[in-house]
Parts: structure tokens; C-alpha cells; sequence
């Protein structure tokens, strides 16, 4: 009988403890699975981006001006990333654009669009959000 008892407490022991660990678990998970979603980006606020945001090229651009554009706005991002004097000029794309020698001014126009509204986004405080 004795070691029925002895049994019986160390059950209770083992049930206790098991019970309490998945207690544990079962209140920790939810914190967990916040944590994992809490520190991830929503989605960008409206208007951000895309076609119709800030850094979408003027309407009445044609084909090579918005790509100008586009490339313009590329080309500031990098200048900015590598501490470079914002300056179009330094721009290799805009000095020799990759595009028909009768568009190049179209493209050149469309980039120095393009670069200055970016540079102004990220250094002046220009339209957008950042």
C-alpha cells in the first residue's frame, strides 16, 4: 500500500507538471504569434507609390520621358545611398541615355524630372511620404 501511495504522488507530480507546461505553452503562444506579426510592415499608407501616388511620372508623359522619369528617380536613389552630391549631371544614364538619338532629349527631360523630385523627396522634405 505504501508503494501505491509512493506511486500515486509521483503521478500526481508528473500531472501537475504536465498540466502546468502546457499551460505555459498554450499562454505563451498567442504572445508569440503577436510578436512574430506585431514587428512585420503593414502595407503602405494610401496614395503611396504606384500609378497614382507621389513618385508616378506627370500624365502627359510619353513612353521614353516616363522611363526617363522612372530612371531619373532611380538614379537619386543611388547617388543618395553612395553620400554623392545630388547632381544629374554626374548620372551616366543621363549624359548618354540608352535610348534613339532623336529621344534623347525626351528621356533627359523626363530623368531630370524624375532625379529632382526624388532628391527633393528624401533631402528637402518634398511631396510624399518617406
Amino acid at each position: 500500500m505504501l508503494e501505491a501511495v509512493r506511486k500515486g504522488g509521483i503521478m500526481n507530480r508528473i500531472g501537475r507538471l504536465a498540466t502546468s507546461s502546457m499551460i505555459a505553452v498554450l499562454l505563451s503562444s498567442p504572445g508569440a504569434i503577436f510578436a512574430q506579426y506585431a514587428a512585420q510592415p503593414g502595407p503602405p499608407p494610401p496614395g503611396y507609390g504606384g500609378p497614382a501616388g507621389w513618385d508616378a511620372p506627370p500624365s502627359e508623359f510619353n513612353e521614353v520621358q516616363r522611363k526617363g522619369f522612372q530612371d531619373g528617380m532611380v538614379g537619386a536613389r543611388k547617388d543618395y545611398e553612395n553620400h554623392r552630391a545630388p547632381n544629374v549631371n554626374n548620372r551616366d544614364e543621363y549624359r548618354h541615355p540608352n535610348v534613339q538619338k532623336g529621344l534623347r532629349e525626351d528621356y533627359r527631360m523626363g530623368f531630370q524630372r524624375g532625379y529632382d523630385l526624388e532628391v527633393r523627396h528624401m533631402m528637402d522634405g518634398g511631396p510624399g511620404p518617406r
